[in-house]
């Protein structure tokens, strides 16, 4: 028992120990949480009064934003109070000067009626007078009123007459030196543009031989190789005496060739048969068809024309075998073409659409044996059917003037024409045609009163006539020479123009005794 009596008060002790520990630490611990709130209170307190300050900051700052938003605002309105008072004055101005206005316009068409009515009054009061005027020259005259207008009538036509020649020359003058001179510097300088090469084709062809034995086998047994030769190709084959040589003759170009092609492959082949014969010229008829598309397509490329109709370049490549006057015709057109579209561009004009028109107003050539009309007419209805713009098909139909020109193409295509035409060696006439056409150009100038004489000059692209001098005035020749021009153009027929010259003179002569 004694033995465990200190273990028993050390427990004891350890007891009361540990419960005073405890206490102590509980005392402790209270004391904290009291410190710990009054800590937070006071925190809390710090940081309410912070943050009611920052926002009472924050409703200061949006409160002069505002403020100063309101101040702009403000400055504005009144600023635009301004301006629509000065708007208001300036249309109270406008409205006062409109006033004025209105009340001198009135005026004006008071002073105007007023003018009016005292004019009327005075026309009334002219005629009149001029009624007792006619009256008493009536009496004084002792002549009818029909008398009377008729001798009048008479009187202003002598005066008018004279007046309209001295008119006419005034303006032939003045016309003469512009629109001459222009007309001549735009041709002039088309043409200096413009140069192309001249060929003259005929009606015949010659195909060399080697021997004048080849002319035998040529003609055959009995002739009938030549017989079937000028069957097949419908030309005319002529074997004469002349050495080394055989002729073709045939108007159509396109036959003449050919037949000179197959008569060269014959003589080359040495086999000169009929069956042969009808077989080399269906050869080269094929031949001659796609030369004939490719010199269209050449003529196009060279008169710098696109898009055409496949028939259009076909029919524009046979144009190179037809001649006029000797002139090729594609050749002739690859050259109105240039000019055409030169003259076009000088003007500011599409120079485009006048190539295609001056190129193609000849086309009508190609086909008017296979259809009724000139060659005008049926150029027109080719070019129309195959979609050609209207511009094209009228410069076609009115390029020799037989429709009214309605397109400046059309004119500048005639001008081309006769351009082309009139260029020395281009073309050559007939004597008899050339002598009549003189003759004609004579005869319509000496049936003018007043005429006494006329010769025509310089291959008849002039004129000259000599009229009396006692009959025609100055002014009257000046009438005359218009109407001597009205006159050829409506009867005659010629290439490019004719230059009216009338010749007046006065002599006096006298003998010294």
């Amino acid at each position: 028992m004694q033995e465990f009596f200190p273990y028993f008060f050390a427990g004891v002790v350890g007891l009361i120990i540990g419960y005073a520990i405890d206490r102590v630490i509980k005392g402790r611990a209270h004391k904290t949480r009291d410190e710990i709130l009054r800590d937070a209170e006071r925190d809390a307190d710090v940081l309410r009064s912070e943050l009611e300050l920052k926002l009472k900051d924050e409703e200061l700052e949006k409160r002069s934003q505002l403020e100063a938003k309101m101040e702009k605002s403000r400055d504005q309105l009144r600023e635009r109070e301004r301006e629509i008072d000065r708007s208001q004055s300036q249309l109270e101005e406008q409205l006062d000067s409109f006033r004025k206005k209105e009340k001198m316009l009135q005026g004006t068409q008071q002073k105007l009626a007023d003018r009016a009515r005292s004019m009327e009054a005075r026309e009334a009061e002219l005629e009149r007078l001029l009624k007792d005027e006619q009256e008493q020259l009536y009496r004084i005259s002792e002549l009818s009123r029909e008398q009377a207008v008729n001798q009048l009538l008479k009187s202003l036509e002598r005066e008018l007459s004279d007046e309209t020649g001295a008119l006419i020359m005034k303006h032939e003058a003045e016309i003469n030196a512009t629109c001459e001179e222009k007309a001549r510097e735009i041709i002039g300088m088309a043409v200096q543009r413009y140069a192309s090469e001249h060929t003259s084709e005929t009606t015949v062809s010659t195909v060399d031989i080697p021997s004048d034995e080849v002319k035998g086998r040529i003609i055959g047994r009995e002739g009938r190789n030549i017989r079937t030769f000028e069957k097949v190709t419908g030309v005319d084959v002529i074997v004469d005496d002349t050495p080394g040589v055989v002729i073709i003759s045939a108007f159509d170009a396109v036959r003449r060739e050919i037949g000179r092609r197959s008569l060269n492959k014959l003589i080359q082949d040495g086999r000169i048969h009929p069956s042969r014969i009808e077989e080399v010229v269906a050869e080269t008829g094929k031949e001659m068809d796609e030369n004939i598309r490719r010199l269209g397509l050449q003529a196009c490329e060279e008169a710098g024309v696109r898009g055409l109709h496949p028939r259009l370049v076909e029919l524009m490549g046979r144009l190179h075998f037809r001649v006029s006057y000797s002139q090729n015709v594609r050749q002739h057109s690859i050259e109105v073409a240039h000019l055409t579209g030169l003259m076009a561009e000088q003007l500011g004009l599409d120079g485009t659409l006048g190539r295609r028109c001056g190129f193609l107003h000849d086309l009508g050539k190609a086909a008017d044996h296979e259809m009724e009309g000139g060659h005008p007419a049926v150029g027109a209805e080719l070019l129309k059917r195959y979609g050609e713009n209207a511009e094209v098909v009228h410069a076609a139909a009115g390029h020799h003037d037989d429709i009214r020109p309605e397109y400046i193409y059309t004119v500048l295509v005639a001008a081309a024409d006769a351009v082309s035409a009139a260029r020395p060696g281009a073309r050559r006439e007939t004597l008899e045609k050339y002598v009549r056409r003189l003759e004609e150009l004579e005869a319509l100038a000496c049936g003018f009163p007043g005429v006494e004489q006329a010769f025509a000059v310089q291959a008849g692209r002039e004129i000259r006539v000599i009229v009396d001098s006692s009959r025609v005035t100055d002014r009257q020749a000046a009438r005359l020479s218009r109407d001597m021009a009205n006159a050829i153009e409506e009867s005659l027929t010629y290439p490019g123009e004719i230059k009216v010259t009338i010749l007046r003179e006065t002599r006096n002569v006298e003998f010294a005794r």
